[in-house]
């Protein structure tokens, strides 16, 4: 029986109990692959092939491009953290979060993705500080940078981006519920 090529093979599948001890010989059989699969997945961060190029174009012309990498979830809080008011709450004796600067934590969420050799080019460059300074800008932190050279729109452009290679693609949430 020929198969034309649109059509796709189909494959017979069979309902089956196991007892424990065939259950567990099959875990064992794909222990290797699970355990390989669980590694490379916990070294995401350390790849290059995670990297993203972000190019900044103003009029159709790119004025300058650096790489961002994913980040955990203890670097998103700790840009979070550090950004954010808190103001004590006197009859609870806690610290209560009050506001998040939002503009602040864009900028360190793209300052703490971006490589480190392109952090050291670009966002930590005292020449740039002291050019920024001629033109009249206190630069008193390399967010500061951030600020005054991207736009709004391309912070939060940045910013999906960033999230995206960290792993918040919707897509991805729903194959990892079908799995």
């Amino acid at each position: 029986m020929e198969m034309k090529r649109n059509e796709s093979a189909k494959v017979a599948t069979e309902d089956r109990e196991f007892t424990a001890e065939e259950t567990k010989n099959q875990s064992r059989a794909f222990e290797g692959d699970i355990l390989r699969g669980v590694l490379e997945s916990a070294g995401f961060s350390e790849t290059e092939d995670e990297y993203r190029t972000i190019e900044v174009a103003r009029h159709g012309k790119v004025m300058f491009t650096f790489r961002i990498h994913p980040l955990t979830e203890d670097e998103y809080e700790r840009c979070k953290k550090r950004n954010t008011k808190y103001v004590r709450n006197k009859q609870l004796g806690i610290k209560m979060p009050e506001d998040t600067n939002s503009v602040k934590y864009r900028s360190e969420l793209i300052y703490t993705a971006t490589v480190e050799e392109d952090c050291r080019t670009l966002w930590d460059n005292r020449q740039i500080w002291d050019a920024l300074a001629k033109k009249g800008v206190d630069i008193l932190t390399a967010t500061d940078v951030i600020d005054t050279v991207l736009k709004p729109g391309e912070k939060s452009a940045i910013g999906d981006q960033i999230d995206l290679i960290s792993g918040f693609e919707d897509n991805n949430f729903e194959e990892v519920l079908k799995n």
